[in-house]
């Protein structure tokens, strides 16, 4: 068997591991073509990856000059334990201030806080000044060395 389809992740355990993780690694393209990374915490919502920044972040920048962007889960401390899924993707700013609340209560529920009618109202306000950040999949790879049962 070829050994890149022997850890290869089924679309189950995609889904699986990104409602895992915690983090996201986001790539962009910066105007000189170069990539800008950063960890960005983020919700799931029909399917998409969905995020927020500051409208004025480099990341927000980037997506509007070049849709393009790559989003990256990993884990593991040993390459026995290696898992990955990095999700080649289009990326849509979108001004949404509802859409923004929505997604922030989203996030701040996956890191343990709080569902209160009262933070929603005061997500609001950063709502405002910031942009939500909506992933479609293009093509997705992924990896999980515990497939290989020890061995490499």
């Amino acid at each position: 068997m070829n050994r890149r389809r022997q850890i290869e992740m089924t679309p189950e355990e995609h889904e699986r591991f990104l409602q895992d993780s915690r983090t996201l690694i986001l790539c962009t393209l910066d105007r000189e073509g170069h990539p800008h990374a950063v960890a960005m915490w983020f919700c799931l919502i029909d399917g998409r990856v969905h995020m927020t920044s500051f409208r004025k972040a480099q990341k927000v920048l980037n997506l509007r000059r070049d849709p393009r962007a790559t989003l990256l889960a990993e884990s593991g401390d040993v390459y026995s334990e290696l898992r990955g899924l990095m999700i080649r993707c289009r990326g849509e700013v979108i001004e949404d201030p509802d859409l923004c609340v929505d997604v922030l209560m989203k996030v701040q529920a996956r890191h343990g806080g709080s569902e209160d009618p009262a933070v929603r109202e005061a997500l609001r306000s950063q709502a405002a000044r910031r942009s939500v950040l909506c992933f479609e999949p293009v093509r997705m790879s992924s990896w999980d060395h515990g497939k290989l049962g020890g061995t490499y």
